[in-house]
C-alpha cells in the first residue's frame, strides 16, 4: 500500500511539475501542440499547460545588439570603404518571430545582417567617399534605419535603431592616401624652405649692402675730418712761419737731419755745400 502511494505521489508531483511553467519577467513565449503554436506573447509570470502534449518556447524580448564585422563596399567613385556597423533590435511579434525564424536569434541576426548590407552597399554605391565620410553617414543611419525595420516587421522584429560605427579606406587605399598627404607634406615644407632662403638671401643681401654704404660713409667722413686736420695743420704751420720764417727752416732742417741720419750705418752722399746742409755747417743761427 505504502509502495503503491509513493508511486502515486511521485506521479502526481511529476504530472504536476510538467504542468506549471514560469516565464521570467526579460521573457516572452509561446505554447506548442506537437510544434503548432496554441498560445502566443505569454506574459511573464507563473502559468499551466496540458503535461506531455503542450511544450513552451522562450525568448528574450530585451534589446539586443548585432554586431557585425566590418565589410568591404563601394563607393561611386569605385573606391573600397571598409564599414562597421551595429544594429539594436527587439522581439516584438513572438509569433511571426517563431513562425519564420524558427525561434532562432542566431539565423534572426543573419538575416538582418544581410538586410543591413544590401541597404549600405545601395547607399554607399550612390555617394563618393567625401560625402559617406561626412555628415551624409547620419543619413545613411537613418535610411537603412526605416528600411530594415520594414523588412524586419515581417520576421516579427522591431528595429530600434542601426548605427555606423566606423568607416575606414581599404589599406591599399589608406597607404595611398597616406602617400599623397607625405608627398603634399613634403611639397609643403619644400615650398617653405624655398621661400626662408630667399629671404635669408635678401636679408644677407641687404646686410651686405648696408655695410658697404656704412663703410663708405664712415671713410668718406674720415676722409672730410682728415682733410679738414691736414687744412688745419697747414693753417697752423703757416702762422708759425709768418711769424719767423728763418726758425721754421731750422726746425724743418733738424727734423731732416734727424730722419736722415737715425742709424750709424746711413751713409748718405751729398754735396756738404747743398742747401741741405746749410744749417749743419753753421754754428749760429741768424
Amino acid at each position: 500500500m505504502k509502495t503503491v502511494l509513493s508511486v502515486l505521489v511521485g506521479a502526481i508531483l511529476f504530472i504536476g511539475s510538467n504542468s506549471v511553467y514560469t516565464v521570467n519577467e526579460w521573457e516572452t513565449g509561446v505554447v506548442l501542440r506537437l510544434g503548432e503554436i496554441v498560445k502566443s506573447d505569454v506574459q511573464p509570470g507563473l502559468h499551466f499547460k496540458t503535461p506531455f502534449v503542450n511544450n513552451v518556447r522562450k525568448f528574450d524580448s530585451r534589446l539586443q545588439t548585432l554586431d557585425s564585422a566590418p565589410e568591404r563596399f563601394l563607393t561611386s567613385e569605385k573606391k573600397n570603404l571598409m564599414v562597421d556597423t551595429f544594429v539594436k533590435w527587439r522581439i516584438q511579434d513572438v509569433d511571426k518571430f517563431y513562425t519564420t525564424m524558427n525561434g532562432d536569434n542566431r539565423l534572426a541576426g543573419m538575416r538582418l545582417g544581410q538586410i543591413v548590407k544590401d541597404g549600405l552597399r545601395a547607399e554607399f554605391g550612390n555617394r563618393t567617399v567625401k560625402e559617406v565620410i561626412s555628415a551624409e553617414r547620419v543619413e545613411i543611419a537613418e535610411k537603412i534605419t526605416k528600411a530594415t525595420s520594414v523588412a524586419a516587421a515581417s520576421f516579427g522584429i522591431e528595429i530600434e535603431d542601426v548605427r555606423i560605427k566606423r568607416i575606414d579606406l581599404a589599406q591599399d587605399i589608406s597607404d595611398s592616401v597616406y602617400r599623397r598627404m607625405e608627398a603634399e607634406r613634403t611639397r609643403v615644407a619644400t615650398d617653405l624652405r624655398s621661400k626662408g632662403a630667399e629671404a635669408a638671401e635678401k636679408i644677407r643681401a641687404d646686410a651686405d649692402r648696408q655695410r658697404v654704404v656704412i663703410l663708405a660713409d664712415a671713410y668718406s667722413q674720415a676722409e672730410m675730418i682728415r682733410g679738414r686736420g691736414d687744412a688745419k695743420a697747414t693753417e697752423i704751420y703757416a702762422n708759425a712761419y709768418e711769424k719767423d720764417s728763418e726758425f721754421y727752416s731750422f726746425y724743418h732742417s733738424l727734423n731732416a737731419y734727424q730722419s736722415s741720419f737715425k742709424d750709424k750705418s746711413d751713409v748718405m752722399v751729398v754735396d756738404p755745400n747743398s742747401d741741405f746742409f746749410k744749417y749743419f755747417n753753421q754754428t749760429t743761427v741768424k
